[in-house]
């Protein structure tokens, strides 16, 4: 079993520096997934309302046979949801489904700036944090306007933001901001899903020279990044793989290499997506 260290918080909270992405898994197949990759080492696991499989999560969390304060689990409000009070109620929906007393991490999964309600949510979820439901909150797909703007209206800033980040989109003004206001930076997609990222040749000759796989590579080169890669795989050997990244180091020239790459967005852009 792997033991994966572990990333201070602002909120004097930590998380594991790597993590177990769920979606799209649906209930059965993520409750087998978390069960087996709890034996594996891994202690974070991310779900969200849109994934429509916190059920599994959490009768996987429930079977693993992991204390309950080793792990840290992730579930993110829907855009359908935002606004104060519907906020408290869909988190009182989802913890109800994952069958915990409390949630570790709650993220609002993207701003949704034309419907403007993102600001409430945020007070909404600062309640639920000073109320003990939620042990640290944070967001997913912000941008640094959009983080100012819950600083200078609410005080708080998030502890997490979780965002696309990958070889191909390393974000590096964005990990900037979140370095210099405390913030962790968690990476959706780190190995680039849809792209032919684990195919790149540069990227193989690396994961040669080393005896690791291509994937292992990239999630190396997040975990070295500072960033917090939370890979989904559905293959027991992957699973494995992909939690097995802590046994070696890529030097500044192979971290250099597997950045540089023509830079692009594979999902939505935070300013303009909207998902419901």
């Amino acid at each position: 079993m792997v033991d994966v260290p572990t990333r201070s918080l602002n909120d004097g909270r930590t998380i594991p520096a790597l993590g177990f992405g769920t979606y799209p898994l649906d209930d059965a197949t993520a409750e087998e997934a978390v069960v087996g990759t709890a034996g594996l080492g891994y202690r974070l696991f991310d779900t969200a309302v849109n994934y429509r499989n916190e059920t599994g999560v959490g009768r996987g969390i429930a079977r693993a046979g992991v204390p309950r304060d080793d792990l840290v689990v992730t579930t993110k409000l829907p855009g359908r949801d935002h606004g104060y009070e519907q906020t408290l109620t869909s988190f009182e929906q989802a913890r109800k489904r994952l069958g915990l007393d409390y949630v570790d991490l709650y993220l609002i999964h993207w701003p949704l700036p034309r419907v403007d309600q993102y600001v409430e949510s945020w007070r909404a979820m600062v309640k639920l944090r000073d109320d003990g439901l939620v042990r640290s909150i944070g967001v997913s797909n912000f941008t640094p306007a959009h983080i100012r703007r819950l600083a200078d209206e609410t005080g708080v800033l998030p502890a997490v933001n979780q965002i696309e980040l990958h070889p191909l989109f390393p974000q590096q003004e964005l990990r900037d901001f979140h370095a210099a206001n405390g913030i962790a930076t968690e990476s959706w997609s780190p190995l680039g899903r849809g792209s032919d990222l684990l195919d790149d040749p540069g990227i193989g000759a690396i994961a040669t020279t080393h005896q690791v796989t291509p994937a292992q590579v990239i999630l190396r080169w997040h975990v070295q990044l500072d960033t917090i890669p939370i890979p989904k795989s559905g293959d027991p050997a992957r699973q494995r793989a992909n939690l097995d990244v802590f046994g070696f180091e890529l030097g500044p020239a192979e971290m250099d290499a597997v950045g540089a790459r023509e830079h692009r967005r594979l999902g939505g852009d935070p300013d303009h997506h909207e998902e419901f």
